[in-house]
Formats: C-alpha cells, sequence, structure tokens
C-alpha cells in the first residue's frame, strides 16, 4: 500500500448535518458524540445534526464539534482499516484531532484541551477584536509586502499559508482593511473577509496561546503513534514533549498548510484521506500537487470511497 496520511478540517469546514451519518451508523462514533456532551455540558450530536448555523459557527461550538466530527470520522475509518498511517495533520484545531489518532493525547484529554482553547481565543477576541481575509491569487511574497503596507493602520500579519494563490490575512480590522486594499492594487484576484470573530492566528491570540500552555504542560502529551506534522513548523512532531509548545504557538503563529503538505508529498505519501467535515483540505491539496490523490471522509457513502482506495494495492 501507498503512504497514507491522515489530514484533520479546521473551522470554517463546519456545516449543519456533520457527523450525523456516523452517529447513526456506529456506535463507537455515537459513543463519541454521548461523551463529549457529557462533559461540554450540551448536546453537541443536536448541535451539529441541526444547528442553528449561527450557533454551530461561534467559536466555543465550531471547534469541540469539529475536532468530536473528526475523531468520529477516524473511528469510522479505523473500523473498516487495519493499516497504519505514515503520519497526519490538522489544520489549526484540526492539529488537535490529528494528535488523538496518533494516540498523543486520548479522546477526553483533546476535547478539553480544544474546549478551553475556542473560550481563551473568543476571550481574546472580544478583549481586541480583529478580523480576517483571505487573499486570492497573488503569491505569498506579494501578501507579504501588502500586509507591511497594512501595518501602519496596526497588526496585521499572514496567518494561513494555505496553498499557491490562497493566503489568509489576520490583525486588527482597520490594518487587514488596509492590507487588502495593498493587496489589491498588487493583483489580487479577489480578496474575501472571513466571518470569524476574531484576528485568530496573530499576535492578537498569544495572551490566549499564553492561557493555554498550562494547561496543555498538564495533558503530559505521548509520543505520537505516528508522527504528526506541526502547523507552526511545517516538520514532523515525533516526540511528546513538543506537543504543548508547538500548541501554544500555534493559537498566534501562521499555520504552514502549504509546506506541511510539500513535506509530506515529498515523503513520498501517495494518498490523504481528509476526516471531519467538507472537503477543504482535498481542495486546498489539488491546488498545491495537481497529481496528488485526496478523499474526504464526511459521512458513510464517503467512507466506503476511501476504504476502496485503501485496499487497492501499491
Amino acid at each position: 500500500m501507498d503512504r497514507v496520511a491522515l489530514l484533520f478540517p479546521g473551522q470554517g469546514s463546519q456545516r449543519v448535518g456533520m457527523g450525523a451519518s456516523f452517529a447513526s451508523a456506529l456506535p463507537a462514533a455515537a459513543a463519541l458524540f454521548e461523551q463529549a456532551s457529557r462533559i461540554l455540558g450540551r448536546d453537541l450530536l443536536a448541535l451539529c445534526t441541526n444547528g442553528p448555523e449561527e450557533e454551530l459557527r461561534q467559536t466555543v461550538n465550531t471547534q469541540p464539534a469539529l475536532f468530536v466530527c473528526s475523531c468520529a470520522a477516524w473511528e469510522a475509518l479505523r473500523a473498516q482499516w487495519t493499516g497504519t498511517p505514515f503520519a497526519a495533520a490538522g489544520h489549526s484545531v484540526g492539529e488537535y484531532a490529528a494528535l488523538v489518532a496518533a494516540e498523543s493525547f486520548d479522546f477526553e484529554t483533546g476535547l478539553r484541551l480544544v474546549d478551553r482553547r475556542a473560550r481563551l481565543m473568543q476571550e481574546a477576541a472580544d478583549a481586541r477584536p480583529g478580523a480576517m481575509a483571505a487573499v486570492l491569487g497573488l503569491d505569498t511574497d506579494a501578501v507579504q509586502a501588502a500586509c507591511d503596507e497594512g501595518r501602519p493602520a496596526g497588526i496585521v500579519v499572514v496567518a494561513n499559508f494555505n496553498a499557491p494563490g490562497q493566503v489568509v490575512i489576520s490583525g486588527e480590522k482597520d490594518a487587514v482593511a488596509a492590507a487588502s486594499d495593498a493587496a489589491r492594487a498588487r493583483g489580487a484576484k479577489r480578496v474575501v473577509p472571513l466571518a470569524v470573530s476574531g484576528g485568530f492566528h496573530s499576535p492578537l491570540m498569544a495572551g490566549a496561546g499564553d492561557a493555554l500552555y498550562p494547561a496543555l504542560r498538564e495533558a503530559r502529551a505521548r509520543q505520537p503513534r505516528f508522527p504528526v506534522v506541526a502547523n507552526v513548523t511545517a516538520e514532523y512532531c515525533r516526540h511528546g514533549v513538543d506537543v504543548a509548545p508547538n500548541l501554544t504557538m500555534q493559537v498566534s503563529g501562521s499555520v504552514r498548510w502549504e509546506e506541511s503538505m510539500r513535506r509530506l508529498l515529498d515523503d513520498g505519501v501517495r494518498l490523504f484521506v481528509e476526516l471531519g467535515s467538507g472537503e477543504v483540505l482535498a481542495g486546498l491539496l489539488r491546488r498545491i500537487d495537481r497529481s496528488a490523490r485526496a478523499v474526504s471522509v464526511h459521512d458513510m457513502e464517503s467512507l466506503s470511497e476511501a476504504v476502496g482506495l485503501l485496499s487497492q494495492p501499491a
């Protein structure tokens, strides 16, 4: 079998109805939602299944919901596939699901960390309001230059290096607006403001990362069963001791997703399996390398397609 990498989506991939297919078909997946609902004190499956969308989109709900859906999808996959992934990666909050899949954290520990992370990020956003925007059709250097032009108005940085021609900027509202204008002037095809409640993955979130660190340290991450590519370094995390620093820096640091995917491709990964909700990461991967094979597992039907691909001989 070719080398396989697991991918776990982040905020922006959520949708009403996510996770319902797994929970209705698989007791193990339903048990994760039940456990999460007990821990969080709210019916997470009902929120994922029925919305409303406005409530699901709130950071304090989105991050735990995506985490549980991704873990449920992984449970569904490993019930039918006995292979071992070469590595995993998760986009932003998705990195927590990747670490659970790699057995660095157990499910409950991962959920409690994600819940704390979401609350701290929302508190930071309330204290220092920010904004984010996707810059489309402009290379990374030009986006960096646009951020430089926007900085007289305040803090603005590149938050997500997602794929060629798809970069997200983040920071204080006036600075993001100024950098957006500069990006348009430099030839961006489009600059799309994102429907988020704060300047995530920017220095505005530094306090949230610092506040999260004690909980990460206390969690005592174990050595991953297979390596997880860290967002902030685009390098393999192979040791439990590195998890807490990586996840602390990740809150206010850039998500180096394109580099992370190129690392996996360069190391011979030939099939990528996106687990959770939506097909965002598969789409980004195709922008990075048109020849890359990716399948998104977001319900039982797509699970069957993934298992079929995983069963093919190398």
